[in-house]
């Protein structure tokens, strides 16, 4: 889920490249330069830089980053070059000879292949809603390949030349967002594409939905989410306000208490309790409330699970799901923190027992790691 213990130099080298890759594409876009596909901006090139394997060869990663300072030590001396006469040949001099110096990484490190939507943004913001409408799609078009769970073992499965690919493993967190939409849109080699029967916003909402799907089965087989998954985001009313969207508390800690019981109040937490599907809102005492039926089927398929009610999801600042609590239990532990830095079994003993504020423990923890996330060689 995180990064290395060099994450901080590492994230600001890879996030300087995605930043400049973005830049390039917007001021082409504002010049005219390069058309739209999907609704966005398409990436002119066939390969794109990616940070993704400098996570795992970081002596190429060290060698870009001195690629880079002479580079940049390099255009400073043509700068000044051309307003300084007298020394300006010196300075040409050195030009070259700094190129020539700089480490440079190899281009197969730095260089994947990319397609049109490479840098495409889903505009979906991963909502409760756009779940419930992937999960409608996968019916229909995903599960007799894929299966129900996402393992690739659906019916028509074993009659194809290759195996459908497994999406509740890392497949899905390797790639970029708009990579993924260019493959269920137009297909690869072993997968036919949809670009007909499913238009750009039909593809967006089947992503959020297989992402929700394998979250929830990576952690009913391992305990824990190994790659990290946001919190949907959904309506909620907070005392006779209008409804707000959950994402506006981003920021803040959030917690979601599933059931019709209203939960305790913390000032550590935005606290919101999720209705189950056909309860009724009237006697509800809770400050915040969201009683949305596709909120509480996102939830428990996040979850793992067919019983939520009773559960507590903890969500941190940026609005990653970090900490589950299990229906019925009293007091936290540390396995309670199923986003985390380490793999489990963590350094601690499993299933330690926190102090009597074992809640104020696992936040301490939760914001002294947060997630650094690189997905399809972009930080998230």
């Amino acid at each position: 889920m995180n990064a290395t213990p060099e994450a901080d130099w590492l994230n600001l080298l890879i996030g300087l490249l995605q930043g400049a890759q973005l830049q390039l594409l917007r001021v082409l876009d504002a010049l005219g330069l390069v058309r739209h596909v999907h609704g966005q901006p398409a990436w002119p090139w066939a390969h794109r830089l990616s940070g993704e394997n400098l996570l795992i060869d970081l002596g190429q990663a060290r060698s870009l980053a001195w690629t880079l300072v002479c580079v940049g030590v390099a255009v400073l001396l043509l700068s000044v070059a051309l307003l300084w006469r007298r020394p300006r040949w010196y300075l040409l001099a050195l030009v070259p000879m700094l190129l020539i110096a700089a480490p440079w990484p190899h281009a197969n490190v730095v260089l994947v292949p990319a397609t049109p939507a490479s840098f495409h943004a889903s505009p979906t913001g991963f909502t409760a809603m756009s779940i419930a409408q992937g999960r409608v799609l996968y019916a229909q078009h995903c599960v007799s390949c894929h299966g129900t769970d996402g393992k690739g073992e659906g019916p028509l499965a074993a009659s194809l030349a290759v195996w459908p690919p497994n999406l509740t493993g890392p497949l899905l967190w390797r790639r970029a967002d708009g990579d993924l939409l260019w493959r269920v849109l137009h297909g690869t080699a072993t997968m036919p594409g949809f670009d007909g029967p499913l238009d750009a916003a039909d593809a967006w909402a089947l992503i959020d939905y297989m992402k929700a799907q394998g979250a929830g089965q990576s952690l009913r087989a391992q305990g824990h989410w190994p790659q990290p998954v946001g919190l949907p985001d959904m309506a909620v009313r907070c005392g006779a306000q209008a409804p707000r969207s959950l994402a506006q508390w981003r920021g803040q800690r959030v917690r979601v208490v599933a059931g019709a019981v209203a939960p305790s109040e913390d000032p550590r937490l935005v606290t919101v309790q999720l209705l189950p599907p056909g309860a009724k809102t009237a006697g509800v005492t809770a400050d915040c409330v969201a009683d949305s039926p596709a909120a509480w089927e996102a939830l428990a398929l996040i979850a793992g699970t067919d019983q939520l009610a009773g559960m507590q999801l903890i969500a941190d600042r940026d609005g990653w799901l970090r900490v589950r609590g299990l229906p019925g239990r009293a007091g936290w532990s540390d396995d309670d923190l199923l986003c985390r830095s380490d793999s489990p079994p963590a350094a601690s003993a499993k299933g330690t027992v926190l102090p009597p504020d074992g809640l104020g423990a696992l936040i301490a923890r939760m914001d002294a790691e947060p997630v650094r996330f690189v997905k399809g060689g972009f930080i998230h």
